[in-house]
């Protein structure tokens, strides 16, 4: 990283996996990856649900814990002071918008909570479940990147988890805003890294643990 970030020493530090992986999937509601919504249907959230889905299939396989979660209310009483009509209009427990995406949800699996504000791990009990379940590192995946990807990861930042991001696993609205929070969360709080990336770490926690 060239410019004074990179002298005054931002993103020197790389995170690093630990021995002990989570994965939590933020907002992979049909309200983002169904077209027919008025937030629905963006091309990086399609990718990230295609990527997430394979990332998921292997944390599984391998036991490594996983918290998934959609955004509604009980009504406009409820919510936060949101800027987002398709959010207002259609985040609330009747409408068909807040169902899990079914490519990434795993009911018999996945802890499943609704959150109220952008991030997974405030109010909700997840950083109790991943505790419990000895958790060190989280893999942050979902959408928006702008929002509640970086919420999350400042968050998992925060609860002193090593917090890695996979690029292509998380999406936006829009390029720029996806491109430059995470640059900017890479600089301060996480790994940016990808699916391979993540799927190479789990094979060498399988080999690992078969010894």
């Amino acid at each position: 990283m060239a410019g004074h970030y990179a002298a005054q020493t931002y993103g020197d530090t790389p995170v690093g996996p630990g021995a002990r992986p989570g994965i939590v999937v933020v907002d992979f509601q049909l309200g983002f990856t169904d077209p027919q919504y008025p937030l629905g249907g963006a091309p990086l959230i399609e990718r990230a649900v295609a990527n997430t889905a394979k990332l998921l299939e292997a944390a599984r396989r391998l036991g490594v814990p996983v918290a998934n979660c959609n955004t509604c209310y009980m009504d406009a009483r409820e919510m936060p002071y949101w800027k987002i009509s398709g959010v207002r209009e259609t985040f609330l427990y009747d409408h068909p918008s807040v169902a899990f995406d079914p490519r990434i949800y795993d009911k018999s699996y996945d802890l499943t909570v609704t959150k109220k504000g952008p991030s997974i791990l405030f109010e909700t009990g997840v950083v109790s479940y991943f505790i419990k379940q000895r958790v060190d590192t989280v893999i942050v995946t979902g959408c928006t990147t702008s929002g509640c990807i970086r919420a999350t990861t400042i968050d998992s930042f925060a609860n002193r988890f090593r917090t890695l991001v996979p690029e292509d696993c998380v999406g936006d609205h829009e390029e720029q805003p996806h491109k430059d929070n995470l640059r900017d969360v890479g600089v301060r709080y996480a790994d940016i890294v990808d699916l391979d990336f993540c799927l190479a770490y789990f094979e060498d926690l399988r080999q690992r643990n078969a010894e």
